[in-house]
């Protein structure tokens, strides 16, 4: 049920500090649409890894490991690229995010039933906040940690019914509490490097808004549309920050991922991808300079499944831009 098997991967030399390693796949000549960037790289398939429903890209800066997640299947990945090595956990049920925490080996992450801890060592889990809702009509979805170490997770309603969801946030020290409601599928967050902002995606409103936020407090207030994705059957997705505090958003159903300025709510890039449904980014690597992407193989038809062969799998590019590292979760007892 749980097990360890080498990555197939296709590695570029800027990427992750990875040895070149002998290519089994031929990469997909997928070249970056300019806007108003610089950007030439292409994207190419990094992992070949087929998930149903790849999300939770996340890079830990401290260990030099990515973590994604396959939703559906209940599997938590990670790849260390200097082995090129992945390992998989089978959590047994739905997991909907995974954050790294300030304990070696320890990840948060959000499961059907509740947030647990998981050691990535012994693959033990233990529950630290059950669900605050039903588990059979609710589940988490994605989530990341805040500046000051709180997990914030939303979640949807596996009907997916309108207004169901919501928004919550978890110190580790109380229960989970919720910040939104009356949300439909909770998903992309992130925060500005000032910790005066936070970013957040309800992705049937096909809008990404912006909450004054309190660093010490975890208070949101103010929401406000800053970004609305006009593209017909285009919905914003999972989310990142780059290091000029820029978005770059995955589009579920756009097969892209987009940079966008919060400020204006100017697209400035679109990167291709070869999926139809894009579904989480999280820069990676040494430098932090390699976007690294997760997709969907479910969601298409059967000449959409033709057309995108290795939807499931985890792509990368090198977009000239660096990202920030990630917030890891404050453990504050056992």
């Amino acid at each position: 049920m749980k097990k360890i098997v080498i990555g197939t991967v296709v590695a570029l030399f800027a990427f992750i500090g990875c040895k070149k390693q002998k290519e089994t796949i031929k990469e997909p000549a997928m070249a970056v649409e300019q806007v108003n960037d610089t950007v030439k790289n292409p994207v190419v398939l990094y992992i070949d890894t087929i998930a149903a429903l790849g999300e939770g890209a996340i890079w830990n800066q401290k260990s030099a490991v990515y973590h994604w997640l396959d939703i559906e299947k209940g599997e938590v990945f990670t790849f260390d690229p200097q082995l090129d090595q992945i390992k998989i956990i089978d959590v047994g049920q739905r997991v909907g995010t995974i954050v790294p925490s300030s304990k070696d080996d320890i990840v948060l992450v959000a499961l059907q039933n509740g947030i647990y801890k998981l050691n990535l060592e012994t693959e033990e889990l233990q529950l630290m906040e059950k669900a605050p809702f039903d588990p059979e009509v609710i589940r988490f979805n994605d989530g990341k940690c805040d500046p000051a170490g709180r997990f914030w997770v939303g979640s949807m309603a596996l009907s997916e019914e309108s207004n169901a969801a919501a928004l919550y946030s978890f110190d580790g020290d109380s229960s989970i509490i919720q910040k939104l409601d009356s949300i439909t599928i909770s998903n992309g967050i992130c925060w500005s490097a000032d910790k005066k902002t936070m970013y957040y995606i309800d992705t049937p409103t096909q809008a990404v808004k912006a909450f004054d936020y309190n660093n010490e407090t975890g208070a949101i207030e103010n929401g406000r549309i800053i970004i609305k994705i006009e593209e017909e059957n285009a919905f914003p997705d999972g989310m990142t920050i780059d290091s000029e505090g820029k978005l770059w958003i995955a589009l579920w159903g756009g097969s892209s991922v987009v940079r966008y300025d919060p400020d204006n709510g100017q697209l400035l890039t679109r990167i291709p991808v070869p999926a139809k449904n894009v579904t989480s980014c999280a820069f990676g690597g040494s430098n932090l300079d390699t976007l690294l992407i997760t997709t969907a193989s479910i969601g298409m038809n059967d000449k959409e499944k033709s057309k995108y062969s290795k939807a499931g799998a985890v792509f990368a590019t090198v977009p000239g831009v660096k990202g920030v590292g990630a917030n890891f979760f404050e453990i504050k007892k056992d």
